[in-house]
């Protein structure tokens, strides 16, 4: 009688080293930042699994993941770290993107992921999303002034207002990433490496137009929007530069001092416009 070998492939390590190097990185090609925050979801779990279990995660099976396990890991999250709804949403996002991956290739544990990958995400209250109105919008944005800075930072309001980019996605835009001829749009590059073309409004190619006539040192490869040493903005620049601008347009729109205004409440607000307007949103990336 052949003597009995335990099966790698009820392990936990294995599939978790394949999940991450082969499904994550080389057939999804998540970013990094993607990958760090499932790398934490499962320390956690891990360290959580081996304190309930007494398994060290090289000894944790695929039928260890139970339901009831997952269960416990995520009370454990909101009652014991303190973690939000948000938080535990998007560990249980990433535990379930690796158990729905075990299971398509490992079926003598199907029974118990399929019952662990039924734990449902937990709803929460969404927090109403603030906007400006057109009129505060446009007081904010204000007109161009004499100065270099004066304008590129009217540039930055206008593309932001009409992109309805993250910060993040406005300061990566490069001069070549801009199509002013035809069918105009911007270029941006996402989270998660998504990228996606933005129209752009015939005022705002104007506006780009007589920016790069004014900046001809500007190569296709350089920031459109610099700062003085010719580097892209970051987005602590454009936060102060947004607070300059909220407070210059205080003066005319009283109101406007009393809000917090950030840049991400300009993406809100470029939504609701194009909601008002009667553009469906659903169909747009913002």
């Amino acid at each position: 009688m052949r003597p009995h070998v335990p099966h790698q492939h009820l392990h936990f390590a294995p599939w978790s080293r394949r999940f991450f190097a082969e499904y994550l990185i080389e057939q999804r090609a998540l970013s990094p930042h993607t990958v760090a925050a499932y790398r934490d979801a499962f320390l956690l779990f891990l360290a959580f699994a081996e304190a309930r279990l007494g398994k060290s995660p090289a000894d944790l099976s695929l039928a260890d993941i139970t339901s009831e396990l997952l269960l416990a890991f995520l009370d454990h999250l909101e009652q014991e770290r303190h973690n939000t709804v948000r938080s535990r949403n998007a560990r249980l996002a990433a535990l379930r993107a690796f158990l729905k991956f075990a299971s398509h290739r490992d079926l003598s544990a199907l029974h118990t992921l399929e019952q662990a990958l039924g734990v449902p995400m937990k709803r929460f209250e969404q927090p109403m999303l603030g906007f400006l109105s057109r009129e505060e919008m446009l007081a904010v944005i204000g007109t161009p002034g004499s100065t270099w800075i004066s304008q590129r930072d009217h540039l930055l309001l206008v593309l932001l207002y009409n992109t309805g980019a993250r910060v993040s996605e406005i300061v990566a835009v490069t001069v070549a990433d801009v199509v002013l001829d035809g069918a105009a749009c911007v270029h941006l590059h996402g989270k998660g490496r998504k990228q996606r073309a933005v129209p752009l409004w015939r005022s705002t190619v104007q506006e780009i137009r007589a920016w790069l006539r004014r900046n001809p040192q500007l190569e296709a490869t350089s920031a459109l929007l610099p700062n003085r040493d010719g580097h892209p903005m970051t987005p602590s620049n454009v936060r102060q530069r947004l607070a300059l601008a909220v407070q210059s347009a205080s003066k005319r729109h009283g109101d406007l001092a009393k809000r917090r205004i950030y840049p991400h409440l300009i993406r809100h607000s470029t939504a609701m416009h194009l909601l008002q307007s009667g553009v469906d949103i659903s169909v747009i990336a913002l």
